[in-house]
């Protein structure tokens, strides 16, 4: 991809796939992502990814569910071998065939909803199809969808489960609404626990996992921080609030963080948690990362691509691709970004590498 190619760019096309905070998954030629239309009907769509055609959509009863913002699907579609997994905000999973969208199988869990709905994305590990639910997260068969373990059913944080591995062991690190579980994927036994109570229970970006280290943050003025396990129990390295993410989880490169803090872009020394820079014009945005470049998709739908860089914001190509409010991350894949608005207009911009290296 070319990063210079997105300066000024126009979207190849766009799409119109309802209201949410669904970003968008890609494979095998194909774009899923979910909306809401109607107020009452949540949408899994399937797009060509080149021309943005419409391959299939599965419709479910959904209500919107605008509980101070646009309300719609928080979670992203989970694709794997074929099958798309979705999870919409009262707990309904399914498990879809990647060609044609039917149903292999589907369930509604039943287990006490977050007042904002159910937003990580499912993971798959092995033959598990982990979920952030319950206390402590969730775990199917991703086969037919029977419940292997789940955890106690008390609210769940709104972040997608991450993997760790710890001394030749796998753990599951599951962000809860008031604390930070490692959790035994296979019986769901949690091995430690780490205190993190925000308001609202608004633990909504991932964690990140380097090593024994997990780099943990939310919003609400709560900060972030940075532990360790140590004999397999979590310390604190340090905290403080120069990173606030409500919702958008950051990125590490090469030991600094990236991220949202509140309504600001800024850079964060991993190991110590030190503020490198920010940069207000972000405001409440997003961001991902690819070959050592941040694509940061702005509240207001400003497409930049910085160097990722600890001395400062350094864009070097950005365009206006979209209006209204983003909150979704951007999505990179085979050359095209793809970023959607709360709305449910969802763009395609051509980042591919041209001759002469960029247009």
């Amino acid at each position: 991809w070319d990063p210079l190619a997105v300066n000024g760019a126009s979207p190849l096309w766009k799409a119109e796939v309802g209201i949410g905070f669904s970003t968008i998954a890609v494979a095998d030629g194909r774009l899923v992502t979910m909306g809401n239309v109607d107020k009452k009907t949540d949408v899994v769509w399937c797009l060509d990814a080149k021309t943005g055609k419409l391959l299939w959509k599965k419709e479910y009863p959904e209500p919107l569910k605008d509980n101070l913002y646009e309300g719609g699907p928080n979670a992203t579609p989970t694709i794997a071998d074929g099958k798309v997994y979705t999870l919409s905000k009262s707990g309904k999973v399914f498990c879809l065939n990647l060609q044609d969208g039917s149903i292999i199988w589907n369930r509604e869990l039943g287990i006490k909803v977050p007042e904002w709905g159910f937003a990580g994305s499912p993971f798959i590990l092995g033959d598990l199809l982990i979920l952030n639910v319950s206390e402590s997260g969730a775990a199917l068969n991703k086969n037919n969808g029977e419940t292997v373990w789940q955890g106690q059913d008390k609210p769940a944080g709104y972040a997608t489960p991450v993997k760790m591995d710890l001394h030749g062991a796998t753990q599951l690190v599951i962000f809860g609404a008031e604390q930070v579980h490692g959790v035994n994927p296979q019986t769901g036994a949690v091995a430690w626990s780490y205190p993190w109570k925000t308001n609202y229970g608004v633990n909504a970006s991932d964690p990140i996992v380097q090593g024994e280290e997990i780099f943990l943050t939310s919003g609400y003025n709560f900060g972030c921080g940075l532990i360790r396990l140590q004999a397999g129990k979590p310390i604190k390295v340090w905290q403080n609030k120069n990173m606030r993410s409500q919702l958008s989880g950051p990125v590490v490169i090469d030991g600094f963080i990236y991220g949202i803090d509140d309504a600001q872009l800024v850079c964060l020394d991993w190991k110590t948690g030190d503020k490198k820079w920010s940069e207000p014009s972000v405001a409440k945005g997003t961001l991902m990362a690819a070959d050592g470049k941040l694509i940061v998709l702005s509240e207001k739908g400003k497409l930049i691509i910085a160097v990722a860089s600890p001395e400062k914001f350094e864009p070097i190509a950005s365009a206006q691709v979209l209006d209204g409010r983003c909150w979704t991350m951007p999505t990179l894949a085979n050359g095209k970004i793809y970023a959607r608005n709360a709305r449910g207009t969802l763009v395609c911009i051509d980042a591919a590498q041209t001759k002469g290296g960029s247009r």
